[in-house]
């Protein structure tokens, strides 16, 4: 769920606000200028990069195999000890 708080309301209510967060609670932080952040836990950040983190990777997989699908891959040999 996300919450709507004013930035003057930050400033106030900083540690109910965590606590809320905390929580589980996402809260905007809306600012003049429509320039609003957000506000969330380390946990759901953690997650968040872990999720962007595979994305990537995944991406990353997927540009790789259609080069090998174009024929652009190189033949290794396999080394064994």
């Amino acid at each position: 769920m996300i919450t709507a708080v004013k930035a003057k309301d930050v400033k106030y209510r900083f540690k109910e606000l965590c606590t809320r967060i905390i929580g589980g609670e996402t809260m905007l932080v809306s600012r003049p200028k429509n320039e609003n952040i957000v506000l969330i836990s380390e946990t759901e950040y953690a997650e968040l990069e872990k999720a962007r983190r595979n994305t990537e990777y995944l991406a990353s997989i997927d540009k790789r195999y259609a080069a090998l699908e174009r024929g652009e891959g190189k033949p290794h040999e396999l080394i064994e000890d």
